[in-house]
């Protein structure tokens, strides 16, 4: 092991994780209880997120909730990027907003998609993460990386036809291919940026893309150009998280290529046998028993079913969507039905109203999340103690903080003890850190009153472009 590769010396609290890695359910072991560390690829805001990308945010809060109960909220560092440098951005800017100038569009482009993610997933019940790093923060660093592994053996610089870019040689990596267990002839590029002919290997893939006149770019060693998408993950896990950390998530169809490449990445560039110890990867998402796509005519946003009739004739309060998504275990492939819309909206109409309480929530509900976030069964021990809720306090209070674990049925807000004037105070300081872009401080704020159940949201003045942040409270 590197000498800069940290030991798993955390204590073990009950949690088993099925781990990617090694294709086995294995005993959670932090390695500092002190500072768990989760990181999850969070969406490409070229478009709104559909229905599947509420999955994994749904997932991971749970995980989230999960970690900090069992090692206290203050121990628990959440990072979820938003990928705002794409190829399939710089040509919705382009579709949408043809006659503007193309920074001008992709900035209008990622700011309207970024904000609706916020709100979709606020009305999911999910809590905001420690960090939400975007790519455009962080293409020093990426630059950085790429240095060191070109340096290192690990990257080369290849002519192109428009240019040239800078590739990771996946054959300088003995055990490229460990997580998705393929073997390197099978490697396909997986890159989101097109690539030619000019690699070295099959597999290699782009780290660095130079750009033309017409295109975004940023100035670098080997010219003005644009990150390769893989690269990202890697630099910004690193800044929040550390070269080696706890535990990193996203969807099944993110393990090949992109976590097989943020792990050559970030493996090669640092030195370590590892990145994270633990790789948790949730299942797909069908819609009425088929695959989503747009030529199949059931492709829905998140916004769609929050906000239109477009899904079974109505719309669906985010608390529904929520249950129904975990009513199937994460690993598993969900079909995402009315019916099953249905069913979660009737089993919420069984439970009692929760209440605020600092209780432990019940054993039998801890145990399954403990086991692999078996969120099914954790219904079901949730749906039995509704059923005694009201016989007696102690038992509503229990039910509670059990729901208040999974994210379920959330406390109605108190509007009565709100300071409005507080309130505005703090907004006022988050527009001072946004316009000195001290994002991380314009975060903490943000995070702060999500927490006392205050939901932000951001527009711009229609005739002045001045920022315009409205609250309201999460219900």
């Amino acid at each position: 092991m590197s000498a800069a590769e940290p030991a798993k010396s955390g204590t073990f609290k009950g949690l088993k994780l099925t781990n990617t890695l090694t294709r086995q359910k294995e005993n959670f072991q932090a390695i500092d209880d002190s500072n768990v560390r989760l990181y999850v690829c969070g969406p490409t805001v070229y478009d709104f997120a559909h229905i599947g990308n509420a999955r994994p945010a749904i997932v991971f809060d749970v995980l989230y909730r999960l970690l900090r109960h069992l090692y206290g909220a203050e121990h628990v560092t959440y990072a979820r990027n938003i990928t705002d440098v794409d190829d399939k951005i710089n040509a919705r800017a382009l579709r949408d907003f043809p006659d503007m100038e193309l920074n001008e569009a992709i900035a209008k482009v990622t700011k309207k998609t970024a904000d609706q993610y916020h709100k979709d997933v606020a009305a999911l019940g999910t809590l905001e993460p420690s960090h939400e790093p975007r790519a455009t923060e962080h293409i020093a660093g990426m630059i950085q990386m790429i240095e060191d592994l070109v340096a290192k053996g690990h990257a080369y610089v290849a002519e192109t036809a428009d240019g040239g870019e800078v590739l990771f040689d996946t054959v300088s990596m003995p055990d490229y291919g460990g997580l998705s267990k393929r073997k390197l002839d099978e490697q396909i590029a997986g890159a989101r940026i097109a690539v030619d002919s000019h690699k070295k290997n099959p597999g290699d893939f782009v780290l660095w893309k130079l750009s033309s006149p017409e295109e975004p770019g940023w100035d670098s060693p080997w010219g003005r150009g644009r990150p390769g998408w893989h690269i990202e993950c890697s630099v910004m896990s690193e800044h929040h998280l550390g070269k080696v950390f706890d535990i990193h998530g996203g969807g099944l169809d993110l393990i090949f290529p992109h976590h097989e490449n943020e792990i050559a990445q970030s493996r090669c560039a640092h030195g370590t046998k590892t990145m994270s110890n633990y790789w948790v990867h949730n299942g797909f998402v069908q819609i009425e028993g088929k695959k989503m796509s747009k030529s199949e005519g059931n492709f829905f946003t998140i916004r769609e079913l929050l906000e239109t009739e477009n899904f079974g004739g109505r719309k669906w309060p985010g608390e529904v969507l929520r249950l129904a998504m975990l009513m199937t275990h994460y690993k598993e492939p969900i079909d995402f039905s009315v019916r099953k819309l249905e069913e979660a909206e009737n089993l919420l109409g069984k439970w009692p109203d929760p209440i605020e309480t600092d209780v432990p929530p019940a054993a039998e509900v801890l145990d399954a999340l403990n086991d692999d976030l078996n969120t099914a069964a954790a219904i079901q021990a949730l749906h039995s103690l509704a059923g005694d809720a009201g016989k007696d306090p102690a038992n509503l209070a229990t039910y509670s903080a059990s729901a208040a674990l999974l994210g379920v049925h959330p406390v109605q807000a108190d509007l009565s003890g709100i300071d409005e004037t507080a309130i505005q105070a703090a907004i006022d300081a988050r527009l001072i850190a946004l316009n000195a872009k001290n994002w991380a401080e314009a975060d903490q704020i943000r995070a702060d009153l999500t927490s006392q159940g205050i939901l932000l949201k951001d527009s711009k003045d229609s005739e002045t472009g001045a920022r315009i942040t409205t609250w309201e409270v999460k219900r």
